[in-house]
């Protein structure tokens, strides 16, 4: 009885793993439509990021400022 390299049997081992979830595979879903609320979430996401750059743009002024509140 020959022996089977074991390069061939880890070909083989891979090739089965890759194309074994294929036979159970499904249609794919349909695209989402917006509803709007990706929209909403990005202006949010917009706003946000402004807030902190002129949070941490108005900062350093306030820093060294001659005011004394302490």
């Amino acid at each position: 009885m020959a022996r089977i390299p074991f390069a061939l049997v880890a070909v083989a081992a891979a090739a089965l793993a890759a194309f074994a979830p294929a036979v159970a595979a499904q249609a794919p879903a349909p695209a989402p439509t917006s509803d709007g609320t990706s929209v909403d979430q990005s202006v949010a996401y917009l706003l946000l990021i402004v807030a902190l750059v002129l949070t941490y743009l108005i900062h350093p002024l306030d820093a060294f400022s001659s005011y004394k509140l302490f």
